[in-house]
């Protein structure tokens, strides 16, 4: 997509709807992106380029029919200008750079307002086929729109232009730097708020982001924080024109419904979990163990937790969870646990129960205290005991990778070789499994030994 200066995030809505003061989400309304859950399968323990950036998993969305997209395709103002341009060019020679020698010219004849959407449409019309170009001379091209085209044709041209369209971000799209930059978080974000944002909010958002991504000095904020409003309503305004950016009922931007089905194309390109309701509908009637294997097993997306969450009542869903964990895996209890973080005090009751289960009632201290509920305090030997079945279910989600940046975070330098002392200690089924991930993986010697040392003990005792 577009470039960002936070490439693939989207926008804190929640503090942008409390600074503006527009209304939160409702109740039972599919929330925006958060990262991705435990067992994600996409770059969860990948080491290639790309892969570290964080996943999210977006709300589902109901696409609209494709014939009813590809038919809307052919009235986008800049596909028709497109197909002007094409007509208009017929057979002319071009520059040594493949572009028209006399754009003023053209943007005259055409009543196209300026060089740079003279450009644009350019772009679009011969890289989708409009025109071609060879041996210094453009002509008609391959492309011939029409309705007659089938919808997947269609669909795939609109995908085409949308990725050209995003590609001007990187030399001048909206004409305002700042929105380019932060074009990427901007739809993403429209794209997880289907009811639309303000402008307002739109505002604060790209402020907040490039005050941070950039570390913008308090002076370029506010010549900012002044420019922001006019700039971005030109932005939305050739978003508009090419048919990505329409008005809510209430007036509010939001992506048309071409523009849902192009960002959502855009966010599964760059690895985000971005379902329609078809496909993660399926997962509401699973059980608590079918929704835990699935997640382990990577066959389900982040996005189906939410789904799963909303069938059922928050009690509900813990009890379920709760008794998979307690009889489980680290592995199990490791996934749960990711689940349970998305319940609020609602869910306190089986919680609460689970304190008197010897394998989940660490974990159910920890989610209480979190909620600022009563709960039984946690010690050293019972802060270690989760560390070791934090490492434990990561190893058998296969994100040995992610373990060993976990086991490193929890102390630091060389006190982790007191840790792994403490770990040979500790009264874990998988202690173990964990020093022997360690000692085979960990990248500081002393520690690898260290491990090895004491998983030897451990196997005599």
């Amino acid at each position: 997509m577009a470039k960002s200066g936070n490439s693939g995030n989207v926008f804190d809505l929640g503090e942008l709807r409390r600074l503006v003061g527009e209304p939160g989400t409702a109740p039972g309304e599919p929330r925006a992106a958060v990262p991705g859950a435990a067992g994600d399968g996409v770059g969860a323990d990948c080491d290639c380029p790309g892969c570290g950036s964080e996943v999210l998993s977006f709300p589902p969305v109901e696409p609209a029919p494709d014939a009813e997209l590809a038919a809307a395709v052919l009235e986008v103002p800049l596909v028709l200008d497109a197909r002007r341009l094409a007509e208009w060019t017929g057979t002319r020679p071009v520059t040594p750079e493949c572009l028209l020698p006399d754009p003023a010219a053209a943007c005259a004849e055409l009543g196209v307002p300026t060089p740079e959407r003279l450009h644009l449409l350019w772009v679009v019309a011969v890289n989708t086929g409009m025109i071609r170009i060879s041996r210094g001379m453009a002509a008609p091209g391959p492309l011939t729109l029409s309705g007659e085209l089938p919808s997947e044709t269609l669909l795939d041209f609109w995908n085409g232009v949308v990725m050209d369209i995003l590609d001007r971000a990187d030399e001048s799209l909206t004409g305002s730097a700042v929105v380019d930059d932060h074009l990427a978080e901007m739809l993403a974000t429209m794209y997880a708020v289907n009811e639309g944002l303000s402008q307002a909010t739109l505002v604060k958002g790209i402020l907040q982001s490039h005050e941070v991504a950039c570390e913008a000095r308090p002076a370029q904020m506010r010549a900012l924080t002044a420019a922001l409003p006019g700039e971005l309503d030109a932005a939305l305004s050739l978003l508009g024109y090419c048919g990505l950016i329409e008005l809510s009922e209430a007036g509010r931007p939001r992506l048309s419904p071409l523009g849902v089905w192009a960002v959502r194309q855009d966010l599964i390109r760059e690895g985000h979990d971005a379902p329609t309701g078809a496909e993660v509908a399926v997962f509401a009637g699973l059980s608590a163990a079918e929704l835990v294997d699935a997640i382990m097993g990577r066959s389900a997306a982040p996005s189906a937790v939410t789904v799963w969450l909303e069938s059922r009542s928050p009690e509900a869903a813990a009890r379920e969870l709760v008794k998979i964990a307690s009889s489980g895996t680290a592995g199990q209890r490791g996934t749960v646990g990711a689940i349970l973080e998305e319940l609020g005090p609602e869910a306190e009751a089986p919680l609460r129960e689970a304190l008197a289960e010897p394998a989940m009632w660490r974990y159910a201290a920890s989610w209480l205290h979190i909620r600022d509920l009563p709960a039984p305090a946690l010690d050293a030997a019972d802060g270690t005991w989760i560390a070791i079945d934090t490492l434990a279910s990561l190893a058998q989600l296969g994100r040995v990778s992610e373990a060993m940046r976990e086991f490193d975070a929890l102390e630091p330098g060389d006190d982790l070789v007191r840790l792994v002392g403490e770990m040979a200690l500790a009264d874990h089924p998988d202690t173990v499994a964990v020093l022997d991930l360690l000692g085979a993986h960990h990248g500081d010697a002393a520690v690898a030994k260290a491990a090895r040392k004491a998983a030897m003990k451990t196997r005599s005792r």
